[in-house]
């Protein structure tokens, strides 16, 4: 009898089946297809030269007979989310999300203005949260009008080479984070942290793009998240 690979070790921790043909299969009876929806943190592949990007990642990590589909688009903002799901494939029984990053990039300008107090600085910045707050709810509401176990991701920390720029945007990354994890926790879904996944220097590309090594291991949360069905509340799924 030959030994099975991790990915179907871990399908059936999850409490898959795997069929005779090593197959394996969902609570439904067929095998899964991940979906990922968002930005460039997924739609990475211009960013790797050449190397496998996220979804091919994804696909190696999937045990036989699942999918892995891209509809994320690099440079998409929450909202863009909503028309990425319009084109989807309605054989997708995964959804994982991952928006945010150029919603707060478009806002990184609030960052230089000047302020007469601390006070009114963190005001813009909040009544920018805010905003992406209500885009980010509305493209849930319809990304969960699917009915489809569905994962939202963190926005990571990138990486400038401006020691002042990089403090600047993680400080303000964390407002935009905490509309994400509200968001989800409000709703009882599973959140990928991507700033515990993509923690060391070698997971970007470049500023802010995954390189081979971060897609790798963005791959493998995901991985993990599509192959737990035994959830029924929110569950954090980090590096490791």
């Amino acid at each position: 009898m030959t030994a099975l690979s991790a990915g179907r070790r871990s399908a059936i921790g999850a409490g898959l089946t795997v069929l005779a043909t090593g197959e394996a299969v969902g609570k439904g009876g067929s095998p899964g297809h991940v979906l990922l929806l968002g930005d460039s943190i997924f739609d990475n592949k211009g960013y790797v030269t050449g190397g496998p990007d996220v979804v091919t990642h994804l696909r190696n990590r999937l045990p036989a007979g699942w999918r892995g589909s891209l509809a994320a688009v690099s440079g998409a903002v929450a909202s863009d989310v909503i028309r990425q799901l319009e084109r989807a494939p309605r054989e997708a029984s995964h959804l994982v999300v991952s928006a945010g990053g150029n919603d707060a990039l478009r806002q990184e300008g609030i960052l230089g203005q000047e302020a007469r107090s601390v006070g009114e600085g963190l005001t813009r910045l909040a009544g920018a949260a805010d905003r992406f707050r209500q885009d980010y709810r509305e493209m849930l509401n319809v990304v969960l009008a699917r009915r489809l176990p569905t994962a939202v991701c963190t926005i990571y920390d990138p990486r400038f080479a401006d020691p002042q720029r990089q403090r600047l945007a993680v400080a303000g990354l964390s407002l935009f984070n905490d509309a994400i994890l509200r968001e989800a926790f409000g709703r009882s879904l599973p959140l990928i942290d991507l700033r515990l996944v993509c923690n060391e220097p070698g997971d970007l590309a470049n500023a802010i793009e995954p390189s081979v090594q971060g897609g790798r291991k963005i791959a493998a949360a995901i991985a993990r998240f599509a192959l737990d069905l035994s959830q029924s509340r929110s569950t954090i799924y980090g590096g490791g």
